[in-house]
C-alpha cells in the first residue's frame, strides 16, 4: 500500500497520513527514539504540541532523518498545538513552536483546548487563519471542541476547521461528535486511541486479536481505520510503534467493529470533559 492510500483529504485540500505517532508524556529521548523508529517503520505524519515540551526532541529527530536520507520535509506530515493560556498571543506561539521544531511551517496547527471560562477561543481561531494564509500551517483545526464551540469559531470566521483532535477509545466512541464533524466535513482524529492501555486488558479486544494472531493494540488501531477517524497511538518502545503500524492488512469484520462499538458506558471518557476543562488546569490533568 502506497502513502496516497493511507491518507484522508481535508476540506482545504490537503492530505492527512492516517496514521500517525503521537508523543505525548514522552521524555526528549523517548521522543527522539520513537520519531526515528517511526519514520523507520512507515509513519509519516507525527504529532506533539507545545504543552508536551518535546517539540526540539521531534524537530531533531526529524532533521536528522532528513539528514540521513531517510525521508524529506515534504514527505512528512507534523503537527503541533497552541496552548491554552497562549490563546491570546497565537502569532507568536508559532513562531516560538516553529523555532523548537526547526521548521518553517507545519502541517497542521491545532487548538488545544476551548476553555470557555476563558472566553479567549474565538479570537484564537481567528489568529490561526491569518496564520494559515501565511504559510506557518497548511492546515488548521481544533481539539476537544463540542457542537456550540464549532458553531461559534465557524460563524464568526467563516472558516471550518481541517481537524478536530477528541477523545476516542472503544467505551467512548463519541458517536455524537464524529457524526457532527462529518456533517460539517471535519476530520475526526482520535487521542489516547487505545484508553491509556486500559482497553489492551479488555476481553472482547484480547478475543479479536487471538481469532486474528495480532496484538489487542493493533485491533484497536485498526478499529480506528476501518471508521475512519485518523489515529496517533504512542509508544516509547521502537518495536511497538513499528509494530502499530503493521495493522493495514487486518480485516475486522462488521460484527468486529460493531462488538467494540457496543463497548460504550456512561462513564467512558479517561480525560476532561472539554465543557468545564479551563485555561489554568495544569497540564499533567490534561489525560491526553
Amino acid at each position: 500500500m502506497n502513502t496516497s492510500e493511507k491518507t484522508i483529504e481535508l476540506n482545504d485540500g490537503n492530505r492527512i497520513p492516517q496514521l500517525g505517532l503521537g508523543v505525548w508524556q514522552l521524555n526528549d529521548q523517548d521522543t527522539y527514539t520513537s520519531v526515528r523508529a517511526a519514520i523507520s517503520a512507515g509513519y509519516r505524519h507525527i504529532d506533539t504540541a507545545m504543552i508536551y515540551g518535546n517539540e526540539e526532541a521531534v524537530g531533531r529527530a526529524v532533521a536528522d532523518a532528513i539528514e540521513a536520507g531517510d525521508i524529506t520535509r515534504e514527505q512528512l506530515f507534523i503537527t503541533t498545538k497552541l496552548w491554552n493560556s497562549d490563546q491570546e498571543r497565537a502569532a507568536e506561539a508559532i513562531d516560538e513552536s516553529l523555532g523548537k521544531l526547526g521548521l518553517e511551517y507545519v502541517d497542521l496547527y491545532l487548538m488545544h483546548w476551548p476553555c470557555p471560562d476563558h472566553g479567549q477561543y474565538v479570537g484564537a481561531y481567528k489568529d490561526m487563519v491569518e496564520i494559515q494564509r501565511s504559510g506557518k500551517a497548511k492546515s488548521i483545526g481544533v481539539c476537544n471542541f463540542y457542537q456550540s464551540a464549532l458553531d461559534e469559531i465557524i460563524e464568526a470566521t467563516g472558516h471550518t476547521p481541517a481537524v478536530n483532535q477528541i477523545e476516542i477509545h472503544p467505551g467512548f466512541s463519541q458517536t455524537v461528535q464524529r457524526s457532527d464533524n462529518a456533517r460539517r466535513g471535519i476530520v475526526t482524529e482520535s487521542w489516547s486511541p487505545l484508553g491509556q492501555g486500559q482497553n489492551l486488558k479488555e476481553p472482547v479486544i484480547a478475543n479479536i486479536a487471538a481469532r486474528h494472531n495480532v496484538s489487542p493494540a493493533q485491533v484497536i488501531i485498526a478499529w480506528h481505520i476501518k471508521r475512519g477517524d485518523v489515529v496517533i497511538p504512542r509508544s516509547s518502545n521502537p518495536q511497538r510503534v513499528e509494530e502499530n503500524f503493521q495493522v493495514w492488512n487486518i480485516q475486522l469484520s462488521e460484527a468486529e467493529i460493531e462488538a467494540i462499538n457496543v463497548m460504550d458506558h456512561p462513564d467512558g471518557r479517561i480525560g476532561p470533559d472539554p465543557h468545564s476543562f479551563h485555561a489554568g488546569t495544569p497540564a499533567e490533568k490534561m489525560d491526553e
